[in-house]
């Protein structure tokens, strides 16, 4: 099972647990991404984050899928943020279940970082001094 979806409200984690609960599984890894408050030694007030809808999307499936299919993965939630975030916002939420843990683990380690690389998001950092747009792969 998986369950995707970019939203401009804010995650839901307890509903994203449970979207990826199974009985058949002993593993379950839950990452969740939020807004920092310094960067670079910098102070961060927000962050401003824009996508490509359809191509994040397809983007996603696609790393959701391609877990599934490396490891023992029986269900996958991938949730991301879009829109003005303030310090302590949950940006990212991913949750991998799987019978065991080492597929879980692995799982949700390959979906955050090739989000990371290869779905079109990109965030503006809004800082005390000044704001700058970088790729949300770092």
């Amino acid at each position: 099972m998986i369950d995707i979806k970019l939203s401009d409200t804010p995650l839901d984690m307890a509903a994203c647990i449970g979207n990826a609960a199974d009985d058949a599984c002993g593993g379950q890894v839950i990452f969740a991404g939020t807004v920092r408050n310094k960067t670079k030694g910098r102070r961060v007030l927000r962050l401003e984050y824009e996508c490509y809808q359809s191509m994040a999307l397809k983007e996603i499936k696609k790393i959701a899928e391609n877990a599934i299919r490396l490891w023992d993965i029986r269900r996958i939630v991938i949730h991301h943020r879009v829109g003005v975030l303030g310090i302590g916002d949950t940006a990212v939420v991913i949750v991998v279940s799987a019978p065991h843990r080492e597929a879980a683990f692995e799982g949700c380690r390959y979906a955050i970082e090739t989000l990371k690389k290869t779905v079109p998001i990109w965030k503006k950092e809004i800082f005390e001094d000044g704001e700058e747009w970088v790729s949300a792969h770092t």
